[in-house]
């Protein structure tokens, strides 16, 4: 399993400082990742080196963030203060995750400023929503070159994430060992007060930052 990126809520007030803020801890500026129609959300993004990206979320006044599962989850965690809202795990295959978790998934996609349509698959928002230490999949429908991960603007990688929950929870979950489920992600389980990814360990050029 390889991690796609890790995402960061917050509420629609505090969503530009919040991109400013991370982008100064890692030391590169984020870019404008655009609108999501169909879950009534925007995002800004930051490309890392290693194939991962940092993304942060809001919603958008509009009723799709009151009907779709990614809409309401970034919601939810925007009122509970604004964090990580979860690590996402991208497959080249999303269909055997389809069938086991019984439903379709659901398809997004956005138009960068280019005018390239960004187009993919998720699933898992569901169980996220329920149980936040579970991470959603994603599979992308357009080419490697052209997918967020693919220009990184900063030598900075993800180093580790901090997750309270069960380990074997999400060995099953995922049908990945506990002890190492992501590839070259070093995974730590923490105890906290509620479920959840709660840091993300970055190796910058000066040193490891943690958020």
């Amino acid at each position: 399993m390889r991690l796609d990126h890790v995402s960061y809520a917050v509420a629609r007030d505090s969503f530009v400082s919040t991109v400013q803020w991370i982008g100064s801890a890692l030391g590169a500026g984020f870019v404008d990742g655009g609108v999501h129609p169909r879950f009534g959300t925007r995002n800004f993004i930051l490309p890392l080196s290693g194939g991962t990206y940092v993304e942060v979320v809001t919603t958008l006044d509009h009723p799709a963030a009151d009907r779709a599962p990614f809409g309401r989850a970034v919601a939810r965690r925007a009122a509970e203060g604004g964090g990580w809202l979860g690590w996402v795990v991208g497959v080249d295959d999303i269909a055997p995750i389809e069938d086991r978790l019984g439903r379709a998934a659901a398809e997004g996609h956005r138009v960068r400023p280019d005018g390239f349509d960004l187009r993919w698959k998720q699933i898992g928002l569901l169980e996220l929503m329920e149980d936040p230490q579970l991470p959603y999949f994603l599979q992308w429908l357009v080419p490697s070159e052209e997918r967020p991960s693919a220009d990184p603007r900063t030598s900075t990688t993800i180093h580790g994430v901090s997750i309270a929950g069960d380990a074997a929870s999400i060995a099953e979950f995922l049908g990945e060992p506990a002890d190492h489920p992501l590839d070259q992600i070093d995974v730590t389980w923490v105890e906290d007060e509620e479920p959840g990814l709660v840091a993300v360990e970055f190796a910058t050029a000066n040193g490891p930052v943690t958020i």
